[in-house]
């Protein structure tokens, strides 16, 4: 009988899988972190991927078991137009934290200085991904049709599942994956962030002339 970890190829999370695994699994996290949690716990169980000791935490049957719950829960919350934005304005505070746990805890044998690097990357990433989320669900939820908003989420739901599941097997490529879509949150982010400048430098210009007419007529 074969065993799931051999048809995966036994990955060894060392160097740059580590660093792979790291990146796709804070991505994930900042999309979905209880997906995440789940998924990685599941995979562990199953074989398919030997945690770094440091997270053999989301092996725990409690934890996967709190992770699918309140994974159903924010499968249908998520898909509410206008509550999912409370929703993951509320998620800052979930996603952003437990995917630095997670980095911690997967660098736990290296130094103290990488795994604060480690750490803060784990993070940083999670909020990158986190953000991108949320601006794009301002940018459908006022849609008036609900289709969208449930798309936008299913596709997020099962992005975060697949980078993970995926990086259980091919951490370098799953890592390289969620860079990509890192790489494409920042460009639209910056291209939101310069329209807004040039939409209040445009309502600043109009407004001028019509303040100095009212002080002259003063």
């Amino acid at each position: 009988m074969l065993n799931p970890a051999s048809m995966l190829g036994d990955v060894k999370f060392s160097g740059p899988e580590l660093v792979g695994l790291i990146v796709a699994v804070s991505f994930a996290a900042g999309l979905n972190t209880y997906a995440t949690v789940a998924t990685l716990g599941l995979l562990a169980h199953a074989g398919w991927i030997d945690l770094p000791s440091g997270l053999h935490l989301l092996t725990s049957w409690w934890v996967i078991g709190a992770s699918a719950v309140l994974f159903a829960v924010e499968f249908f919350a998520d898909k509410v137009p206008a509550f999912d934005l409370v929703w993951n304005a509320l998620h800052t505070f979930v996603r952003v934290p437990v995917a630095a746990l997670m980095a911690y805890g997967a660098t736990s044998q290296l130094s103290p200085e990488k795994q604060l690097l480690a750490t803060l990357a784990g993070g940083l990433i999670a909020l990158a991904a986190h953000g991108g989320k949320t601006a794009a669900r301002v940018a459908v939820t006022p849609s008036p049709e609900p289709a969208s908003n449930i798309a936008l989420s299913a596709g997020e739901d099962t992005l975060a599942i697949f980078l993970t599941w995926f990086a259980s097997a091919h951490p370098i490529i799953a890592g390289s994956i969620a860079l990509t879509f890192l790489i494409g949150i920042v460009i639209v982010i910056r291209a939101v962030v310069q329209a807004m400048r040039r939409l209040f430098r445009g309502a600043e210009d109009k407004l001028s002339p019509a303040s100095g007419k009212q002080l002259t007529a003063a």
